[in-house]
C-alpha cells in the first residue's frame, strides 16, 4: 500500500468542485459515464491498431448501479482500465487529461480523434459534488497488469493499493452524501441518464440492487435481456442518404416529445473545416413570435451538453428544434469566450448558410411546398433577416407575401411591370375587409402582414430596398379608388363643417372625395408613420393599462360624395343629421379599429333609434 497527497495547484479544490465547478449537480453522472465510454473507445482503438488482444471479449458496456441499501452509486465499464501508475498520473494530478494524453500518443495512428469524449476538464472530480467518499477499482488491459484500488474521502489525501478486480475495466463507487440521497433512486438516475447520455456511443445499462431478479416463467422461457437506456447510433451521426422521412419524423417525436410532424428539416454533415453534425427541424409556428422558442440540443461526441447555447447558435435559429454535435467546440471555457471566439463564429455562420441554402433549394425546386410552408416559417425567416444581414442577403429573393387573393408572391412578382414601388398591406383581414373589397373591385392588390414582427420587418425592408415603401391599405387613397369629380368647394366645406359640428370635434380632419365605390359613405385614413408608431408602442401601452388615443389628430375622415347618404345629409333636420353623422363616423371607425365599450354602447343605442324611426 502507498499513500500520498493529490497534486494540485490550488490550496483546496474540493470546496470549489462541490459548489462551483458545474451549475447543475447532476452533471457528475454525465462526466463519469462519459469517462466510461471513453475507456471503451480507447480499447477499441488499441484493438484496431493491433496493440490489444481482447480475446473476443468485446461486449462493451457501461453499467450504472443504484445500491440504495448501502448508500452507493456505482459506475462500471469494461474499457481500457488503468494501472497503478496511470491512476497516479490521471487521478492524483487534478485536471491532467487522460484523453488528451491518449490522443497525443496515438495522433499519428488514428483519424477519428473526435471520438474521445473526455475533455471536459475536471470531470472525474465532479463525483465529490454528491459523494463523501469515492473509490476506484481498475484493471488495465495490458498483459500482466495488476488490479488497483484508489480511495479518497473528499479531502486532500488518498490511498492506493492493489485491488481485487478480475476483469478489464474500471468501477467507480460513490458513497453518496446526506444532501444527495436522491441519486440513490433509480427513477432519478434514469432521468439524468436520459437527459445527458441518451445517445452515448457505448451501451449504458441501469440497474438497481434492490430489485428482485426476474425468474424464468412457468413456460421455462428465459426473461428478456435488459435493454440499454441509450441509442448508440443517433440519426444525426448517419449519412443523410441512409435516412428516410420516417426516420426523421420518429427521431423528432422521440427527442422533442412533439407529435406534430415538422414541416421539413436540414441534415448537417460537415467534416471540413470543422467537425459538425446535426439535424435542424422547422416546426409549425402559426402564432406570434413572442413566447415561441424551439429547442436546439448541443452535443459533444454524442454527450448532451446544454439546450439553446446562444453563444454557438445564431439567436434566430433558436426558434427551430434540433440537435447539433460539434466535438471541436471549446465547451469547457466561459460563454464570454465563446461569444468572441472566431472558430465559434465560423460554425455559427456555416449553420446560417446551410439554412439559407435549404430554403433557397425549396423555393427553386418545390415552390408549391415552399408556399405552403410560408405561414409557419415566415416569422422565423423575418426574424432571421432582421437579426442577420448575411442571412437576409441570401434569402431576400425568396421572401414571400400572401396577397388578398390568397396567392404567394415576392416583391418582384407583386410589382410586376409597374413603376410604383408602393406595397399596400393589410394587418387585419376582418377589420379591414371594406378596404380589401374596394381594392378587389378596382383590380388592386395588397399583401397580408398580420403579425407583430411585420411592423419591424417592413421598416427593415424599406431600409434595404431602394424606393420600396409599405403603406397600410387604410393609410392613403390610391388614385385608382377615386374618380374625377367637379369640385364644389362651398358644398364640400359645408358638409365637412356639418360633421365637425355634429361630432362635436372642431379638431377633426375631414375631406370630401368621390370614391368609385358608391356604397361606402365614409372611411378613416391614418398616416403610415403614425400607424407604425401606434403599432410599435401598443404592447407597452397595454402593459401600462391601455392604449391612449395619442394619434387621434392624424386621423382623416373621408366623406364619399358619390354616396347617397352624404348627398342627402344636408337636407335632414338637425336631430336626424346628428344621428346620421355619428353613425357614419362610427361605421368608418369600425372599419379601422374596434370600438371602445362606451362607443359600442352608443352605437347600439343609436342603431335601435334609427331602426325604430324607419319602422
Amino acid at each position: 500500500m502507498s499513500k500520498g497527497t493529490i497534486s494540485i495547484s490550488t490550496e483546496n479544490i474540493f470546496p470549489i468542485i462541490k459548489k462551483w465547478l458545474y451549475s447543475d449537480k447532476d452533471i457528475f453522472l454525465r462526466e463519469l459515464v462519459s469517462n466510461g465510454c471513453d475507456a471503451v473507445t480507447k480499447i477499441k482503438k488499441l484493438e484496431s491498431l493491433g496493440e490489444a488482444d481482447l480475446k473476443g471479449d468485446n461486449a462493451f458496456k457501461v453499467e450504472v448501479i443504484c445500491d440504495k441499501e448501502n448508500g452507493k452509486l456505482i459506475i462500471s465499464d469494461n474499457g481500457i482500465g488503468m494501472t497503478a501508475e496511470e491512476v497516479d498520473k490521471y487521478i492524483n494530478q487534478v485536471a491532467f487529461s487522460g484523453a488528451a494524453d491518449f490522443l497525443e500518443k496515438y495522433k499519428e495512428n488514428t483519424d477519428d480523434n473526435s471520438q474521445i469524449i473526455g475533455h471536459f476538464g475536471l470531470g472525474f472530480y465532479s463525483a465529490f459534488m454528491v459523494a463523501d467518499t469515492v473509490t476506484i477499482d481498475s484493471l488495465s488491459y495490458a498483459d500482466g497488469a495488476k488490479p488497483v484500488k484508489w480511495i479518497c474521502n473528499g479531502g486532500m489525501e488518498y490511498e492506493i493499493s492493489e485491488g481485487e478486480r478480475k476483469e478489464r475495466g474500471t468501477t467507480i463507487t460513490l458513497f453518496i452524501n446526506e444532501d444527495s440521497k436522491e441519486f440513490l433512486q433509480k427513477y432519478t438516475v434514469r432521468a439524468v441518464l436520459t437527459k445527458y447520455c441518451a445517445f452515448l456511443p457505448t451501451e449504458v445499462y441501469l440497474k438497481d440492487t434492490g430489485e428482485k431478479k426476474e425468474e424464468a416463467g412457468e413456460d421455462g422461457k428465459e426473461p428478456e435481456a435488459p435493454k440499454p437506456i441509450n441509442d448508440t447510433d443517433p440519426l444525426w451521426m448517419k449519412n443523410p442518404k441512409d435516412c428516410t422521412d420516417e426516420d426523421y419524423n420518429k427521431f423528432y417525436t422521440k427527442v422533442f416529445t412533439d407529435f406534430n410532424p415538422p414541416l421539413f428539416w436540414i441534415h448537417l454533415n460537415v467534416d471540413y473545416p470543422f467537425n459538425l453534425k446535426g439535424i435542424l427541424y422547422f416546426p409549425k409556428y402559426t402564432h406570434e413570435l413572442n413566447g415561441a422558442e424551439g429547442q436546439i440540443k448541443l452535443y459533444n461526441n454524442q454527450v448532451f451538453v446544454a439546450d439553446n447555447v446562444k453563444e454557438v447558435m445564431p439567436e434566430f435559429l433558436m426558434l427551430l428544434k434540433g440537435t447539433i454535435d460539434c466535438p471541436d467546440l471549446p465547451l469547457n471555457v466561459s460563454r464570454s469566450f465563446l461569444q468572441n471566439d472566431g472558430y465559434v463564429k465560423k460554425i455559427s455562420a456555416h449553420i446560417t448558410k446551410k439554412i439559407a441554402d435549404k430554403l433557397t433549394e425549396l423555393y427553386n425546386k418545390e415552390r408549391d411546398n415552399y408556399n405552403s410552408y410560408w405561414e409557419d416559417i415566415n416569422i422565423f425567416i423575418k426574424y432571421g433577416c432582421i437579426k442577420e444581414d448575411k442571412f437576409y442577403d441570401k434569402v431576400k429573393d425568396i421572401l414571400l407575401y400572401k396577397d388578398i387573393n390568397g396567392k404567394y408572391v415576392n416583391l418582384k412578382e407583386y410589382f410586376g411591370d409597374g413603376e410604383s414601388k408602393d406595397v399596400y398591406y393589410v394587418s387585419d383581414e376582418t377589420q379591414q375587409v371594406q378596404y380589401i373589397n374596394m381594392f378587389k373591385e378596382q383590380g388592386l392588390n395588397a399583401v397580408i402582414l398580420p403579425n407583430m414582427i411585420d411592423t419591424h420587418f417592413i421598416s427593415f425592408i424599406e431600409s434595404k430596398e431602394e424606393n420600396v415603401k409599405f403603406k397600410r391599405i387604410d393609410s392613403k387613397l390610391s388614385d385608382e379608388l377615386t374618380e374625377n369629380n367637379p369640385e364644389n368647394a362651398d358644398e364640400d366645406k359645408a358638409v365637412c363643417e356639418l360633421f365637425k359640428k355634429n361630432l362635436n370635434n372642431d379638431e377633426l380632419k375631414v375631406e370630401v372625395q368621390a370614391l368609385k365605390n358608391k356604397d361606402m359613405p365614409a372611411l378613416l385614413l391614418l398616416s403610415e408613420e403614425s400607424r407604425r408608431m401606434q403599432d410599435m408602442y401598443r404592447p407597452y401601452a397595454e402593459k401600462m393599462g391601455g392604449m391612449t388615443d395619442m394619434f387621434k389628430d392624424d386621423f382623416t375622415l373621408v366623406l364619399n360624395k358619390n354616396n347617397e347618404l352624404i348627398e342627402k345629409i344636408d337636407g335632414l333636420n338637425e336631430d336626424d343629421a346628428k344621428l346620421v353623422c355619428e353613425h357614419i363616423y362610427d361605421l368608418a371607425l369600425l372599419s379601422n379599429k374596434p370600438l371602445s365599450a362606451e362607443q359600442m354602447t352608443k352605437f347600439i343605442e343609436r342603431s335601435n333609434i334609427i331602426m325604430s324611426r324607419i319602422l
